[in-house]
């Protein structure tokens, strides 16, 4: 996942690849973000900033540096820090007070040994090495896989990280069992003259490195915002009443996928009262099944014996718990048709008045168009329409139309060819 703005296009939010400085807005650079709610609070007179700032590097690794020299530092800044050995190059996180508190989330002592430190700001020659390395990392990891297939090594190598300075390289690999890479890493110190270091991550550490879309639409959890990665079972999937498919229960990494812990607990709360699924309800009729549990609308489906599963009954948790009651105290129930709930439709509320809850209701299909009938004008001997004065010429006629007076038959129509005489029938 990349933006239009990154100069490699991969997302990784370094700043040699993103001409935007890693904040390009878009999503893919800004991978981990930490929303600073402390930057307009003002500190309190006579204090100094906190010493410590947190840099992100390649995907989502994060470390913490101590800023010996006070350099004036902002989020977004490129800065080169101490690295083991020579220097490395990262984009500052979080600064100030923010960074106090992402310490004591994590554990991190500030008096520590360990915390190493931030040198300076990086300088054009720094970022012209820096993007020279970054260049190197696809032909290094497609040049390491085929070191690693020659030797017969069951590993993956998923991604390659260079070091600011070009000294020094970490290969992130995945192995479901031990794997000695002693000759691996003499082949490749050999071949690309630097330092080499292995590194072995999990699958869903790999996934959140790679970047992804899930089966949802969106992009991985794991890639943009989760950073613990708690184990997941099947149990989880039980609970909510899924069916135990490996192929969607999966996700991008081939494990169980970590949204199904999302609404866990509150699945967890609603199933307190549900009565067991092995429970059998006993009537005069015979035995009856549980065939599945609605948690939403608190109804539970059961099969009588001999019926067929095409004919469940659907009882409310309530109704089910009074039989098994009946049932404790050796009693039975004619037939659980008899305890159903009946759901009876409601009526909303409002009028309806334009008829907005119907899908159909510009779709009249039984309204003709009526086309009125035009009266036909008289014309005169010679063929020409009558003059408009003409039909206002009677005023005084109740039809008000201008014509022949109501009641008064029409006059036989007259030839208009030859000596306009009216024409006689022929005489046998």
């Amino acid at each position: 996942m990349g933006c239009a703005s990154c100069k490699n296009n991969d997302g990784s939010g370094t700043p040699a690849g993103c001409r935007s400085n890693g904040s390009c807005g878009t999503g893919g650079c800004n991978k981990l973000n930490v929303f600073d709610w402390l930057s307009n609070m003002e500190l309190p007179s006579g204090r100094q900033s906190f010493g410590c700032v947190e840099v992100r590097f390649k995907n989502s690794r994060k470390a913490f540096y101590r800023n010996v020299n006070n350099i004036p530092l902002h989020v977004g800044d490129t800065v080169a820090v101490e690295a083991s050995p020579g220097y490395d190059v990262g984009v500052v996180s979080i600064v100030g007070e923010l960074t106090r508190l992402q310490m004591n989330k994590k554990n991190v002592n500030y008096d520590s040994s360990e915390i190493r430190k931030l040198y300076r700001k990086v300088t054009e020659k720094d970022l012209e090495k820096y993007s020279e390395a970054r260049d190197l990392e696809n032909d290094t990891m497609y040049k390491a896989r085929k070191h690693a297939l020659s030797l017969g090594l069951e590993m993956k190598i998923s991604d390659v990280e260079y070091q600011g300075d070009k000294t020094k390289a970490t290969f992130y690999y995945t192995a479901d069992e031990r794997v000695d890479f002693r000759e691996l890493i003499k082949i490749m110190a050999d071949d690309f003259k630097i330092r080499i270091e292995m590194r072995q991550i999990g699958a869903r550490q790999e996934a959140s490195r790679l970047g992804g879309v899930g089966s949802c639409g969106r992009e991985l959890c794991c890639a943009t915002w989760l950073t613990d990665f708690r184990s997941v079972s099947t149990s989880a999937a039980r609970y909510q009443q899924l069916s135990l498919n490996p192929q969607k229960l999966a996700g991008q990494c081939g494990k169980l996928k970590c949204c199904l812990n999302y609404e866990l607990d509150m699945y967890l709360e609603a199933i307190k009262d549900f009565p067991r699924s092995e429970v059998k309800l006993q009537t005069k009729k015979g035995t009856a099944f549980h065939l599945k549990t609605d948690i939403f609308k608190r109804t539970m489906w059961y099969i009588p014996e001999g019926d067929g599963i095409n004919s469940p009954i659907p009882l409310s948790v309530d109704r089910v718990h009074q039989i098994i009651d009946m049932n404790k105290a050796g009693k039975k129930p004619d037939d659980l048709k008899d305890y159903m709930d009946i759901v009876v439709d409601e009526e909303p509320d409002y009028t309806n008045v334009v008829g907005q809850d119907s899908l159909t209701r510009f779709d009249d299909k039984h309204k003709k168009g009526r086309r009125k009938k035009r009266r036909k004008k008289p014309r005169n001997p010679q063929g020409a329409p009558t003059n408009k004065s003409a039909k206002g010429s009677n005023k005084g006629d109740k039809s008000g139309k201008g014509g022949k007076p109501k009641g008064q038959k029409p006059q036989a129509k007259k030839n208009t060819q030859g000596n306009n005489k009216p024409r006689q029938k022929n005489k046998r």
